[in-house]
């Protein structure tokens, strides 16, 4: 599997990098890892709730008063991590573009670890002919995990099988299985195999995250860089990190490297806390700063991929963007907190519920939203076709909402083609495109116009080609036509904002027109 890197235009630049060994590695930056991909297959026995070993709730809590000794857990918990590598099938011109992938990762060892990469021809698994001889099956990466249940589920994260043909899991004992790929989750980054063993060692022990406290000692099992078996150990520096993804990690301090991925984090009590996932970083490796997956929610995902090889999500249709201070303070809501709607999707459960425009969310079922990040999470955690209670702030004043939660990616019926949509080109240096249905679904966003091309004042105030403008001179936009309709009565001589949201976020930004 390749390691996912873009080259860092300054020294704080951040990009994302995955922790599965792969056969390609570019450019060194600042690196937050984690890539999936949607349900490959199902087991076919039927299906079964993960039932790993339970741990003990009135157990004290571990206090080390010297330095710690992992020994006694190590014995215990090692066997039942495996190591994972996953293979592709190639011939022609892939396995060329393989061999080049190769040789770049020999030099990023060499360059960044002192050490060379084996050659092809020594490493453990040899090229193999895919069935009826379709095509050769080359190495694609390395990863870990570790068996959940007696019956031969194993936990892993998603991006360390994405794009595999094949993948095997590798016991200590030597001995090796072919895995099937029960499901995964592209939002939290975690998947769910099967191999068929007898005799497989104990499953690990899931342990409570809310137990969990800064500065307790940790330690991870995995395969670094191909090394099957190897201990690292740390403390906790945070809980709950949030990153803006749909899930807050444990940060720790726990070497880890690629090929650490999907390897469990473990207490000192032997239980198994996270799934280690990602890490931040200049050079790309290790330097201090580890982010894992809470077991709690690995679990939760890892049961609806067990028993369905997909995960149900809620969603209600509003886009949202945090509440700054400036903007609490002048409407009164006097805390810089909620979710403030920026747009409610027509004919959604937010709309049908009575939300507007301007509503600041401050709680979604009693609890209260401090940030942003946090509705989404909500709300996703909800079973879809529960009636769930809102608090909104609306003109000076709390207002009491119902929405009937529905099913994110929930199939719908195939829009109409629309007729291509023109660019147009503004003295902001932008050229913009309409939304087209599918990308709308996608944004989940009701309107907006997407940015192709970028230069002049906008290009110096940051917007990039990707970019979704929602509104320009504080007027929501639908298209390019009311773009360009709104932008006419703005000053030219005076800064405009826009609203642009790029990924999951949504920011304003201040475009000051060219002298």
């Amino acid at each position: 599997m390749s390691v996912s890197q873009q080259s860092a235009s300054s020294t704080s630049s951040v990009v994302r990098r995955t922790l599965v060994v792969g056969a390609v590695v570019s450019a060194v930056g600042l690196v937050l890892s984690s890539s999936l991909f949607p349900h490959a297959s199902q087991a076919q026995q039927p299906a079964a709730a993960l039932a790993p070993a339970p741990a003990p709730t009135n157990a004290p809590p571990v206090l080390v008063t010297g330095l710690p000794d992992f020994t006694q857990w190590v014995e215990k918990v090692e066997p039942a991590v495996v190591s994972i590598r996953t293979t592709q099938r190639v011939g022609g011109d892939e396995a060329g573009e393989t061999d080049e992938a190769e040789a770049q990762m020999r030099e990023f060892f060499r360059r960044f670890f002192g050490t060379p990469l084996p050659e092809p021809d020594q490493r453990r698994s040899t090229p193999r002919q895919g069935p009826g001889g379709q095509g050769e099956e080359r190495p694609r990466g390395l990863g870990s995990g570790f068996i959940v249940s007696q019956d031969g589920y194993v936990l892993t994260n998603a991006h360390v099988v994405e794009g595999a043909d094949e993948v095997y899991v590798n016991l200590t004992d030597k001995r090796e299985f072919k895995a099937k790929v029960v499901g995964t989750d592209k939002r939290t980054d975690v998947a769910v195999l099967k191999i068929e063993a007898s005799k497989l060692p104990a499953p690990v022990r899931v342990g409570d995250v809310n137990r969990l406290k800064v500065g307790e000692w940790v330690m991870a099992i995995g395969t670094p860089f191909g090394l099957e078996n190897t201990v690292t150990a740390g403390i906790v520096s945070a809980k709950a990190r949030d990153t803006g993804e749909e899930i807050r990690f444990i940060q720790t301090d726990v070497a880890i490297n690629p090929g650490n991925s999907g390897g469990p984090l473990i207490n000192m009590r032997g239980e198994v806390v996270g799934i280690n996932s990602q890490i931040l970083s200049r050079s790309g490796g290790f330097m201090g700063i580890s982010l894992s997956i809470p077991i709690d929610d690995a679990m939760k995902v890892a049961d609806q991929l067990r028993t369905s090889g997909k995960v149900t999500r809620g969603r209600i249709g509003v886009s949202i963007a945090p509440v700054t201070k400036e903007v609490a303070e002048s409407i009164g809501l006097g805390k810089a907190m909620g979710a403030l709607v920026q747009g409610v999707e027509p004919g959604t459960p937010a709309d049908k519920a009575g939300l507007e425009a301007g509503d600041i969310i401050t709680q979604f079922n009693g609890t209260t939203i401090e940030n942003v990040a946090d509705l989404p999470r909500l709300v996703a955690a909800t079973k879809p076709g529960t009636t769930s209670a809102l608090k909104v702030f609306r003109r000076g004043a709390y207002k009491d909402l119902k929405v009937t939660v529905a099913e994110l990616d929930a199939p719908t019926s195939t829009a109409a083609k629309s007729a291509p949509a023109k660019l147009a080109a503004n003295a902001l240096g932008l050229s913009l495109v309409d939304l087209n249905a599918a990308q709308k679904r996608e944004l989940r966003q009701s309107g907006g116009v997407l940015v192709e091309k970028v230069q002049g004042p906008a290009a110096r105030a940051g917007l990039r080609p990707g970019d979704v403008i929602l509104s320009v001179a504080n007027v929501q936009v639908a298209d390019v036509k009311q773009f360009e309709a709104t932008l006419a009565k703005v000053d030219k001589a005076r800064p405009v904002s826009v609203l642009v949201r790029r990924g999951e976020w949504a920011q304003y930004v201040v475009i000051r027109p060219a002298p």
